[in-house]
Protein backbone atom coordinates (compact mmCIF):
# COMPACT_ATOMS: atom_id res chain seq x y z
CA UNK A 1 0.00 0.00 0.00
CA UNK A 2 1.46 3.39 -0.90
CA UNK A 3 1.02 6.86 1.46
CA UNK A 4 -0.78 8.53 -0.96
CA UNK A 5 0.94 12.27 -1.74
CA UNK A 6 -2.95 14.25 0.06
CA UNK A 7 -1.49 18.00 0.97
CA UNK A 8 -4.95 18.85 1.87
CA UNK A 9 -8.17 17.64 3.12
CA UNK A 10 -11.83 19.46 2.84
CA UNK A 11 -14.44 18.56 5.21
CA UNK A 12 -17.49 17.29 3.12
CA UNK A 13 -19.30 17.24 6.52
CA UNK A 14 -20.08 19.41 9.42
CA UNK A 15 -17.97 18.32 11.68
CA UNK A 16 -18.29 19.60 15.91
CA UNK A 17 -15.78 22.29 16.82
CA UNK A 18 -14.54 20.75 19.17
CA UNK A 19 -14.39 20.34 23.24
CA UNK A 20 -12.48 21.15 26.09
CA UNK A 21 -13.15 18.49 28.26
CA UNK A 22 -10.60 16.18 28.97
CA UNK A 23 -12.33 14.15 31.21
CA UNK A 24 -12.72 11.20 28.63
CA UNK A 25 -8.90 11.06 27.99
CA UNK A 26 -8.27 11.18 31.79
CA UNK A 27 -10.83 8.03 32.10
CA UNK A 28 -8.59 5.87 29.42
CA UNK A 29 -5.16 6.91 30.38
CA UNK A 30 -6.58 5.52 34.40
CA UNK A 31 -7.60 2.46 32.92
CA UNK A 32 -4.63 1.45 31.12
CA UNK A 33 -3.92 0.15 27.68
CA UNK A 34 -4.20 3.52 25.75
CA UNK A 35 -2.47 3.86 22.05
CA UNK A 36 -0.68 7.16 21.21
CA UNK A 37 -1.06 8.23 17.52
CA UNK A 38 1.16 11.51 17.64
CA UNK A 39 1.41 13.73 14.41
CA UNK A 40 3.50 16.81 13.78
CA UNK A 41 1.33 19.01 16.25
CA UNK A 42 2.57 17.47 19.14
CA UNK A 43 6.33 18.71 18.22
CA UNK A 44 5.42 22.64 17.34
CA UNK A 45 6.41 23.38 20.48
CA UNK A 46 9.48 22.41 20.13
CA UNK A 47 9.68 24.93 17.47
CA UNK A 48 8.68 22.58 14.74
CA UNK A 49 6.02 24.53 12.75
CA UNK A 50 3.23 21.49 11.55
CA UNK A 51 1.67 20.88 7.84
CA UNK A 52 -1.58 22.20 8.26
CA UNK A 53 -2.60 23.92 11.38
CA UNK A 54 -2.60 28.18 11.82
CA UNK A 55 0.67 29.02 9.50
CA UNK A 56 1.38 25.63 8.20
CA UNK A 57 4.26 24.60 6.39
CA UNK A 58 1.76 23.77 3.43
CA UNK A 59 0.77 26.91 2.56
CA UNK A 60 4.20 27.92 1.53
CA UNK A 61 6.01 24.16 0.96
CA UNK A 62 5.59 21.34 -1.05
CA UNK A 63 7.23 18.05 0.39
CA UNK A 64 9.52 16.15 -1.98
CA UNK A 65 7.78 13.15 -3.39
CA UNK A 66 9.06 9.50 -3.58
CA UNK A 67 9.09 10.24 -7.08
CA UNK A 68 10.66 13.49 -7.87
CA UNK A 69 13.61 12.20 -5.74
CA UNK A 70 14.36 9.58 -7.48
CA UNK A 71 13.95 10.53 -10.98
CA UNK A 72 15.76 13.96 -10.47
CA UNK A 73 19.43 14.34 -9.68
CA UNK A 74 18.49 18.27 -9.78
CA UNK A 75 15.44 17.38 -7.07
CA UNK A 76 18.17 15.82 -4.91
CA UNK A 77 20.42 18.21 -4.88
CA UNK A 78 17.71 20.82 -4.18
CA UNK A 79 16.34 18.26 -1.07
CA UNK A 80 19.83 17.28 0.15
CA UNK A 81 21.18 21.18 0.33
CA UNK A 82 17.51 22.12 1.86
CA UNK A 83 17.32 18.91 4.13
CA UNK A 84 21.41 19.91 5.30
CA UNK A 85 20.48 23.27 6.27
CA UNK A 86 17.50 22.29 7.91
CA UNK A 87 19.29 19.69 9.82
CA UNK A 88 21.09 22.01 11.65
CA UNK A 89 17.98 23.58 13.21
CA UNK A 90 16.03 20.58 13.37
CA UNK A 91 18.42 18.02 14.95
CA UNK A 92 18.85 20.00 17.88
CA UNK A 93 14.89 20.48 18.96
CA UNK A 94 14.39 19.72 22.72
CA UNK A 95 11.29 17.54 23.12
CA UNK A 96 8.30 20.02 24.86
CA UNK A 97 6.02 19.27 27.77
CA UNK A 98 3.69 17.07 25.45
CA UNK A 99 6.92 14.64 24.38
CA UNK A 100 7.38 14.64 28.28
CA UNK A 101 4.01 14.15 29.27
CA UNK A 102 3.57 11.24 27.09
CA UNK A 103 7.25 9.73 27.89
CA UNK A 104 5.75 10.24 32.15
CA UNK A 105 2.02 8.48 30.96
CA UNK A 106 4.71 5.40 29.26
CA UNK A 107 6.53 4.91 32.46
CA UNK A 108 3.54 5.10 34.98
CA UNK A 109 2.25 2.29 32.49
CA UNK A 110 -0.52 4.17 31.42
CA UNK A 111 0.47 3.43 27.16
CA UNK A 112 0.45 0.07 25.65
CA UNK A 113 2.96 2.10 23.15
CA UNK A 114 3.12 5.33 20.65
CA UNK A 115 2.79 5.18 16.95
CA UNK A 116 4.24 8.34 15.52
CA UNK A 117 3.91 10.49 11.89
CA UNK A 118 6.78 12.33 13.19
CA UNK A 119 10.40 12.08 11.88
CA UNK A 120 11.92 13.92 14.39
CA UNK A 121 12.64 11.64 17.27
CA UNK A 122 11.62 14.08 20.06
CA UNK A 123 9.46 11.14 21.68
CA UNK A 124 12.58 8.75 22.13
CA UNK A 125 14.50 12.04 23.04
CA UNK A 126 11.99 12.92 25.90
CA UNK A 127 11.82 8.84 27.11
CA UNK A 128 9.99 7.51 25.46
CA UNK A 129 10.45 3.80 24.44
CA UNK A 130 7.63 2.17 23.17
CA UNK A 131 7.59 3.69 19.87
CA UNK A 132 6.78 2.97 16.34
CA UNK A 133 7.97 5.88 14.06
CA UNK A 134 5.53 4.96 11.05
CA UNK A 135 7.62 7.49 8.54
CA UNK A 136 10.81 6.85 9.80
CA UNK A 137 13.42 9.12 11.32
CA UNK A 138 15.43 11.93 9.90
CA UNK A 139 18.40 11.07 11.77
CA UNK A 140 19.62 7.97 9.53
CA UNK A 141 20.20 7.79 5.83
CA UNK A 142 19.56 4.60 3.27
CA UNK A 143 21.50 3.83 0.30
CA UNK A 144 19.00 2.88 -2.76
CA UNK A 145 21.37 0.75 -4.21
CA UNK A 146 22.83 -1.43 -1.42
CA UNK A 147 20.61 -0.85 1.45
CA UNK A 148 23.20 0.25 4.15
CA UNK A 149 21.81 2.41 7.31
CA UNK A 150 24.44 5.02 8.38
CA UNK A 151 23.71 7.88 10.86
CA UNK A 152 22.48 11.17 9.89
CA UNK A 153 25.59 13.02 11.49
CA UNK A 154 28.26 11.02 9.57
CA UNK A 155 26.40 12.48 6.27
CA UNK A 156 26.11 15.65 7.78
CA UNK A 157 29.82 15.71 8.54
CA UNK A 158 30.61 14.99 4.70
CA UNK A 159 28.39 17.32 3.16
CA UNK A 160 29.89 20.07 5.15
CA UNK A 161 33.35 18.81 3.95
CA UNK A 162 32.20 18.79 0.32
CA UNK A 163 30.25 21.87 0.05
CA UNK A 164 32.55 24.50 2.57
CA UNK A 165 30.67 27.98 3.26
CA UNK A 166 27.50 26.67 2.58
CA UNK A 167 25.60 29.06 4.88
CA UNK A 168 22.74 30.34 2.98
CA UNK A 169 19.74 32.08 5.31
CA UNK A 170 16.29 29.78 5.01
CA UNK A 171 13.22 31.25 5.53
CA UNK A 172 11.39 28.70 7.73
CA UNK A 173 12.44 24.82 8.87
CA UNK A 174 9.53 22.72 8.04
CA UNK A 175 8.30 19.50 9.49
CA UNK A 176 10.35 17.31 7.16
CA UNK A 177 13.76 19.40 8.26
CA UNK A 178 13.56 20.92 4.85
CA UNK A 179 14.72 24.28 5.00
CA UNK A 180 12.99 26.81 2.51
CA UNK A 181 16.01 27.95 -0.13
CA UNK A 182 15.46 29.26 -3.46
CA UNK A 183 17.39 27.31 -6.37
CA UNK A 184 19.67 30.82 -6.43
CA UNK A 185 20.46 29.61 -2.60
CA UNK A 186 21.17 25.98 -4.00
CA UNK A 187 23.57 26.90 -6.19
CA UNK A 188 25.91 23.91 -7.00
CA UNK A 189 25.71 22.25 -3.60
CA UNK A 190 27.42 18.90 -4.02
CA UNK A 191 25.68 15.69 -3.21
CA UNK A 192 28.23 12.45 -2.03
CA UNK A 193 27.33 9.40 -2.67
CA UNK A 194 27.06 6.19 -0.46
CA UNK A 195 30.69 5.16 0.80
CA UNK A 196 30.12 1.42 0.14
CA UNK A 197 28.67 1.29 -3.17
CA UNK A 198 28.59 4.93 -4.73
CA UNK A 199 24.75 4.44 -4.96
CA UNK A 200 22.41 7.73 -4.31
CA UNK A 201 21.31 7.85 -0.59
CA UNK A 202 18.01 9.17 0.66
CA UNK A 203 16.80 9.90 4.30
CA UNK A 204 15.41 6.72 6.03
CA UNK A 205 11.82 8.72 6.12
CA UNK A 206 8.70 7.73 4.14
CA UNK A 207 8.32 10.84 1.50
CA UNK A 208 4.85 11.68 0.07
CA UNK A 209 4.08 8.97 -2.66
CA UNK A 210 6.13 6.02 -1.13
CA UNK A 211 5.52 3.15 0.88
CA UNK A 212 5.19 2.13 4.18
CA UNK A 213 6.78 -1.07 4.70
CA UNK A 214 4.31 -3.66 4.94
CA UNK A 215 6.03 -5.54 8.02
CA UNK A 216 6.26 -1.48 10.02
CA UNK A 217 2.10 -1.36 9.13
CA UNK A 218 1.24 -4.90 10.52
CA UNK A 219 3.21 -3.79 13.42
CA UNK A 220 0.81 -0.99 14.23
CA UNK A 221 -2.08 -2.45 13.05
CA UNK A 222 -1.24 -5.22 15.73
CA UNK A 223 -0.74 -2.90 18.40
CA UNK A 224 -4.17 -0.69 17.73
CA UNK A 225 -5.55 -4.28 18.19
CA UNK A 226 -4.57 -5.18 21.67
CA UNK A 227 -5.01 -1.51 22.53
CA UNK A 228 -7.93 -0.38 24.87
CA UNK A 229 -8.46 3.60 23.36
CA UNK A 230 -6.26 4.97 20.67
CA UNK A 231 -5.10 8.49 21.51
CA UNK A 232 -4.46 10.61 18.49
CA UNK A 233 -1.86 13.81 19.50
CA UNK A 234 -1.85 16.72 16.96
CA UNK A 235 -2.32 14.81 13.77
CA UNK A 236 -5.38 16.25 11.19
CA UNK A 237 -5.23 12.51 10.12
CA UNK A 238 -5.41 13.87 6.14
CA UNK A 239 -3.24 11.01 5.25
CA UNK A 240 -4.20 7.72 5.06
CA UNK A 241 -0.95 6.39 6.58
CA UNK A 242 -2.55 7.24 10.17
CA UNK A 243 -6.34 7.68 9.35
CA UNK A 244 -6.29 3.76 8.55
CA UNK A 245 -5.59 2.91 12.27
CA UNK A 246 -8.18 5.40 13.26
CA UNK A 247 -10.81 3.41 11.27
CA UNK A 248 -9.76 0.10 12.29
CA UNK A 249 -9.61 0.88 15.83
CA UNK A 250 -13.52 2.49 15.37
CA UNK A 251 -14.64 -0.25 13.34
CA UNK A 252 -13.34 -2.45 15.88
CA UNK A 253 -15.68 -0.81 18.04
CA UNK A 254 -12.34 1.05 20.19
CA UNK A 255 -12.88 4.46 21.18
CA UNK A 256 -11.02 7.06 19.08
CA UNK A 257 -10.38 10.41 21.42
CA UNK A 258 -8.32 13.07 19.75
CA UNK A 259 -6.37 15.92 20.86
CA UNK A 260 -6.43 18.71 18.47
CA UNK A 261 -6.73 22.28 18.48
CA UNK A 262 -8.23 22.21 14.44
CA UNK A 263 -10.94 19.42 13.02
CA UNK A 264 -9.46 16.48 11.47
CA UNK A 265 -10.14 14.04 9.02
CA UNK A 266 -10.76 11.31 11.64
CA UNK A 267 -13.59 13.72 13.88
CA UNK A 268 -16.20 11.41 13.00
CA UNK A 269 -14.77 8.18 13.88
CA UNK A 270 -13.70 9.65 17.35
CA UNK A 271 -15.61 9.05 20.80
CA UNK A 272 -14.45 12.85 21.32
CA UNK A 273 -11.92 15.82 19.76
CA UNK A 274 -10.60 17.93 22.66
CA UNK A 275 -9.91 21.58 20.74
CA UNK A 276 -6.79 22.35 23.07
CA UNK A 277 -2.91 22.93 23.17
CA UNK A 278 -1.16 19.74 23.49
CA UNK A 279 1.31 21.20 26.11
CA UNK A 280 -1.15 22.47 28.59
CA UNK A 281 -3.85 19.56 27.89
CA UNK A 282 -1.12 16.76 28.27
CA UNK A 283 0.05 18.82 31.42
CA UNK A 284 -3.33 18.87 32.51
CA UNK A 285 -3.52 15.26 32.13
CA UNK A 286 -0.58 14.17 34.16
CA UNK A 287 -1.89 16.53 37.14
CA UNK A 288 -5.07 15.09 37.23
CA UNK A 289 -4.11 11.47 37.07
CA UNK A 290 -0.99 12.58 40.07
CA UNK A 291 1.66 11.75 36.84
CA UNK A 292 5.12 13.60 37.75
CA UNK A 293 6.48 15.01 34.41
CA UNK A 294 10.68 14.83 34.44
CA UNK A 295 11.33 18.34 33.12
CA UNK A 296 14.61 17.43 31.35
CA UNK A 297 15.18 17.72 27.63
CA UNK A 298 16.85 14.02 27.11
CA UNK A 299 19.00 15.15 24.66
CA UNK A 300 18.29 15.92 20.75
CA UNK A 301 17.38 14.12 17.56
CA UNK A 302 21.33 13.69 16.32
Amino acid sequence: MRMRPTLSWTPTEELSPGTTDLEPVAEALSSGGVLVLSGAGISTESGIPDYRGEGGSLSRHTPMTYQDFIAEAQARRRYWARSHLGWRTFGSARPNAGHRAVASFERHGLLSGVITQNVDGLHQAAGSEEVVELHGSLDRVVCLSCGTLSPRRDLARRLEEANEGFAPVAATINPDGDADLTDEQVGDFRVVPCTVCGGILKPDVVFFGEAVPAERVENCRSLVRQASTLLVLGSSLTVMSGLRFVRQAAQAGQPVLIINRDPTRGDRHAVSRIALPLGAALTALAGRLGVHIDGGGGGTTG
